[in-house]
This record gives structure tokens, sequence and C-alpha cells, in this order.
């Protein structure tokens, strides 16, 4: 293992600690490793969200104006703790509610669950969303249902707009629904991803194979086969996300995502096959969205997300945004 960290048991705290020193628009408590907004709002609905670490930018790059008011950092690939979403959002609350955005992982519902109704006890309304729209497996090794993947990027986002432009816990919790609702996503792995805790690659992945469908930590996918050139991998991801939804002659949001080791030459190749797979169906892509906005460390691969919008959604997704991870509008 060849990593740039100083010790395996230290890598989120020591991250931490660049963070805060790398980004003039959020705090972080190193002790409860919560990333939160240091400008805030009075009366603006309150967004959260969080889960293990390893997925950068997801979530603490999403921290700023437009989008998270705070993100838990759990350990890496490992659900933040009920006392830390209970920080975040005792961070985010400014008198509107908060939201809490969940990917659907078994630990992270719980957790965030727990910490909604701790929150409840301060008299803070928490609503939650969440968010499963990974269509390459049912369940998976940490889930009941689907994962939630890429499209918590655009949840995050677009509910984030809805809430800066001063909507209220009910209404910003309907657009994050409506994006949960019209998104899909599905991945490819060309290599597996090494924790540092453990020191070896998560699974074994031959030189000449790649995983079809794997999860966000290394989870296995629909099948293995032998690596197949561009055109037909940007097949293998489009048509699964067309089976599961019909997005046949609508307008979409497409986000090419890296899994943290493809170069973005070969995410922009594939986002072109992407592209005419899509103009083929009649579906316009009114935004595009290529580069690593949900990682697996070191793993080499990535996802398509494909989101159907109409104008709300789209006005909401151009909106003013201010964060490390995301930047436009201003």
């Amino acid at each position: 293992m060849k990593k740039l960290i100083n010790a395996p048991e230290d890598v989120i705290k020591d991250a931490l600690i660049g963070i805060e020193a790398a980004d003039p628009r959020v705090l972080v408590d190193h002790e409860e490793r919560v990333i939160y907004r240091k400008e805030k709002v009075d009366g603006k609905v309150g967004i959260v969200s969080g889960g293990g670490s390893g997925h950068e930018p997801l979530h603490g790059g999403y921290v700023g104006k437009g989008m998270l008011d705070a993100a838990a950092a759990g350990e890496m690939f490992t659900s933040p703790t009920p006392d830390q979403v209970l920080f975040a959002t005792q961070q985010a609350n400014t008198g509107a509610g908060v939201l809490h955005i969940v990917k659907n992982y078994t630990g992270d519902v719980m957790n965030f669950d727990m910490a909604a109704e701790m929150a409840a006890d301060e008299d803070i309304r928490v609503e939650t969303v969440i968010v499963a729209d990974d269509v390459a497996v049912e369940d998976s090794t940490f889930t009941a249902g689907r994962r939630g993947v890429g499209l918590t990027v655009l949840v995050e986002k677009i509910a984030g707009a809805a809430a800066e432009a001063g909507q209220s816990l009910d209404d910003v919790k309907a657009v994050a629904e409506k994006v949960c609702k019209n998104g899909r996503s599905m991945g490819i792995a060309l290599t597996s991803c090494t924790v540092p805790a453990v020191g070896h690659p998560t699974f074994d992945l031959p030189d000449d194979e790649i995983e079809i469908g794997i999860g966000i930590h290394g989870e296995p996918g629909r099948e293995r086969i032998k690596l197949e050139d561009a055109h037909h991998l940007a097949q293998r991801i489009v048509t699964p996300i067309l089976e599961d939804f019909d997005f046949e002659g609508s307008r979409v949001i497409a986000m090419l995502n890296g899994m943290g080791a493809t170069p973005l030459a070969e995410l922009y190749l594939m986002y072109g096959e992407v592209k005419q797979l899509l103009d083929a169906e009649s579906i316009s892509v009114e935004r595009a969205m290529v580069g690593n906005y949900i990682t697996s460390l070191d793993m080499a691969g990535c996802s398509l997300t494909l989101l159907k919008v109409d104008d709300d959604l789209l006005r909401l997704f151009d909106a003013p945004v201010n964060t490390s991870g995301l930047r436009w509008g201003e």
C-alpha cells in the first residue's frame, strides 16, 4: 500500500485538519468530526448529510452556500454516529427545521433516525429523505433495498438551492423526494479500492476483468466480465438505467462520475459514448457533469447518474452554489 498518509488510524483526523485549513467557507469540529457552514442564515431550512469517509468530495466538500449546512464524517466507509449527526443538526438549525439527506445504507438510516429523535427532544424539527438510486442490485451487503449513490450529489444540490431560496421544510423535502423519484445510477469498477486501515485491496479483481454494478464501498455488483472497450461499457451502464426508468424523450441532467482513480480524459471519453446512446433514445441532456463527485478512495471506474428534470428542477440546479466541490453562479 502506497498512500500519502501519516498513520492509517489518523487519516480522517488529518484530512479534516486540511479541509479546515483549505476551505474558508467552513468550520470543523474535530471532536465530533463535523464540517459545518461558517455563514449561517437565520430562518433558513438546514440541510444535513453525511456518511462514511472515503467518498470525497461527498459530503464535506459540499458544505457551503446553496448546498449543505453541515456534514458528519464517519470512519472510513462507516456510518457516522448518532451523536455526530445530532451535532451536525444542531449546527444547521437556525429555526426553520432541518432536512436529513441519507444514502440508503442500513447503518446510515439507523443512525440518522436516532439523531432525528434526539433532535426532536430538543424541539428541532427534522425531516428525512432516503436516496436509493442504484439500479445494479436490489439488496446488498450494506443495504435493505437499493443503495444510495451518485444521485445523492444532485439531491444535495437541488434541495440546498430550495432551502437557500427560503422555501419551507415541507417544500424542500418535497423537492428532494422529487429528485429521488426521478433519478437512477449505475457504476462499474476496473480495480478495487484500498482502505488505509486494511492495507490491501478490498476485493480481488484480475487485470483482465471488471465488475459491473459495483457499490461505492466495494460491494459486489451484478456480474464480473472480461474487460471491454468504452463503447460497450457505456452500453452496460446506460441500458440498465433506461430499463429501470422511462427516460425516453425526457430532459435530463447527466453526471458521469469518476470513482477516484480514473483520469479525466477517460471520463470525458466515456461521456462521449454515453451521450451518443442517450441521443439515440431522444433523451436531451440539459446539463452535464463530468468528474469526481462521489468517489471510492482509489478505485478505478465510473458511474452514470441520470435525473429527469423539468423547469423547476433545472432552475434549482442552476442556482448559485459556493462549496469546495461545486461552485457556479457567483
